[in-house]
């Protein structure tokens, strides 16, 4: 595979090297036979007029450099990888060839779509969305979009009236809609992967794959990630042929965004909140502001926190889309200048003023940092990056530093060191399965949960693994000590303490004591019953246990059974205490609590 970009007959020498600067200048390079050069200019392109104008009304002056190059690609009707970094205009990058090759085509709209793009979020889609519908007005280009999240009902109906020319979808719910028979694709010819690597993170190479058969073999692909990785790499080789790969920037390894400055704070979970408001009252009022969180929860509590004194709103995968939308809506106008999210959102907003985005906590992977830090310094601004690093993300220091350095940002001493230690900044060696603060994935404290949830929104993995350590043994020790099992010498004091206060009105205590009781006690049975064997043990219990009886039969002679109120509380109370009680019908019962109440097993499950 020849690697370069071929001479262009129309231009001379010195329109070459200019394009070899401009490659060079931007970080392009590309893999692949007979590369046409990039279009430096609007002009270059021979776009038809009508979108022309779109582009300049939306004041573009020039191309980006992915545009530059993935276009003259593009309307040769080749297949495309494109790596490059969010926010390097990759979406009109292959929605204007789209639009061309739509016009070309004259496919009946009636029969089916004929532009799919596939998007891993239902935030990108409708973005996506958005600007083909902008783009695409002049050129009366109809538009659709399908997403989760919301009622399959319109997107029924507007697939069901037809003239639909560009499908924009997340792969599950345009499974589903395949599934039901509503829509076709049999005339799709230029099919779409817009973050590829993020979509297969989510896990919807599956769906990908099914929806491909569904597509003719005979169209174009086009391929945009952000990483390249393995996964991505094996399915543009199933799925693209013989395509050229377009890089902007360094593919080997992960970069970020020079134009964004990057400011890592080693700090405690318990400094964080501080530190945030410090930083949003120095900012400048009404700039556009991205809080990334690791929870649900957490979302919902830091934007009901800082939205009275900042105007701040959550959004993540619980609330329902009419509530994204509008929380969208009122951020991008700026009404609601500060946005709280989870990785949802990470790679799904297309915002291009977002001035300041804050890790508040640090997300689960390098690559996710890099992605989230990137919703700002987008179409050539610069932007600026604050991330909370605690001990509990001390892993990650290595690689963040890798990151920083290639941004040519500064790395604090703190982070150095842990870098260079591997391991935490705030105090002993890390536990993998403690409980308490500091622990990773539970507890109070835990990088996950920042103190108020576990990272599925539950409070922590760890700490019930102790829990069902200690609590358990310490319970069953319990029992085991209080209660060793009939014929042992503490059932003999039992009955002999039985005995000697059977005048007593006082109600017995020895009711917890029980060998009814649930937790720990058939677990030493087999220890009492060994107990019980002992010829000393069973000698000096059998009498007590004898005289008990005839107390017994002494009690229940017709006399008294006649009338079960005239009992003395006394006699009630060694019935009750020997681990049964009497009913109405002066029938014995277990010694369980009655329906309803709780066990001591019940407290400690709780």
């Amino acid at each position: 595979m020849g690697t370069g970009h071929g001479s262009s007959a129309s231009k001379g020498a010195p329109s070459v090297l200019s394009c070899d600067a401009y490659c060079s200048r931007h970080e392009i390079s590309v893999i692949g036979d007979n590369v046409p050069q990039p279009f430096i200019s609007f002009e270059a392109t021979g776009f038809p007029s009508e979108i022309l104008k779109e582009v300049y009304q939306a004041g573009f002056s020039a191309p980006t450099p992915i545009q530059a190059q993935s276009w003259p690609i593009a309307l040769q009707g080749r297949d495309i990888v494109a790596i490059a970094k969010t926010g390097s205009g990759k979406t009109l990058g292959y929605l204007i060839p789209g639009f061309i090759h739509l016009k070309q085509r004259r496919n009946n709209p009636k029969l089916g779509p004929t532009v799919l793009v596939l998007s891993p979020t239902r935030e990108l889609a409708t973005q996506i969305q958005d600007e083909a519908v902008k783009f695409g007005k002049s050129s009366k280009i109809s538009c659709t979009c399908l997403y989760g999240g919301a009622p399959k009902g319109l997107q029924l109906k507007e697939l069901d009236r037809g003239l639909i020319d560009v499908v924009v979808a997340t792969p599950g719910r345009l499974n589903d809609i395949l599934e039901m028979g509503r829509i076709s694709l049999h005339q799709i010819s230029y099919l779409v992967l817009d973050e590829a690597d993020r979509m297969l993170d989510m896990g919807f190479e599956p769906q990908i794959r099914k929806i491909v058969k569904n597509v003719p073999t005979r169209r174009q692909t086009l391929m945009y990630t952000a990483t390249w990785p393995k996964e991505v790499r094996k399915i543009a080789s199933d799925l693209l042929v013989r395509p050229v790969q377009v890089n902007i920037g360094n593919v080997d390894e992960l970069v970020a965004n020079k134009a964004i400055t990057q400011n890592v704070e080693v700090l405690s979970s318990m400094e964080k909140r501080r530190r945030l408001e410090q930083i949003l009252r120095s900012q400048e009022p009404g700039s556009k502001i991205i809080i990334f969180c690791s929870t649900k929860k957490m979302c919902d509590q830091l934007a009901g926190n800082l939205n009275r004194q900042f105007g701040a709103a959550a959004i993540h995968g619980d609330k329902s889309q009419s509530e994204r939308d509008h929380v969208l809506n009122q951020f991008r106008t700026g009404r609601t200048p500060v946005l709280v999210a989870t990785d949802v959102a990470a790679r799904g907003l297309d915002i291009k003023d977002i001035r300041v985005v804050i890790n508040y906590d640090f997300p689960t992977g390098i690559e996710d940092y890099v992605h989230r830090i990137g919703r700002t310094g987008r179409a050539g601004a610069t932007g600026l990056a604050y991330t909370f690093f605690s001990d509990q993300d001390a892993k990650h220091a290595s690689d963040l530093v890798k990151i920083l350095e290639g941004a040519n940002q500064q790395v604090s001493v703190e982070l150095r060191d842990m870098a260079s230690r591997g391991g935490g900044g705030f105090g002993g060696p890390r536990r993998q399965w403690g409980s308490g603060s500091g622990g990773r994935d539970g507890g109070r404290g835990g990088r996950y949960d920042s103190g108020y949830g576990g990272r599925d929104g539950g409070r922590g993995g760890s700490y019930g693994y102790d829990r069902d350590q200690q609590d358990g043994h310490s319970y069953g020790s319990h029992v085991a000590h209080e209660v060793d099992g009939p014929g042992s010498s503490q059932f003999k004091s039992f009955h002999e303490s039985m005995m000697a206060n059977r005048n007593n009105t006082s109600r017995s205590r020895s009711r917890s004591r029980s060998p009814n009781k649930n937790s720990g006690w058939g677990e030493n049975q087999g220890r009492a019953r060994s107990r019980s064997r002992s010829v000393e043990r069973f000698d000096t219990a059998a009498p007590t246990r004898l005289s008990f009886h005839e107390m017994m039969m002494d009690r229940a002679q017709p006399s008294d059974s006649h009338d079960f109120h005239k009992r003395s509380p006394s006699d009630v109370n060694r019935k009750e205490t020997f681990g049964g009680s009497y009913n109405g019908n002066d029938k014995q019962t277990s010694g369980r609590s009655p329906p309803g109440q709780h066990q001591g097993t019940d407290d400690l499950a709780d």
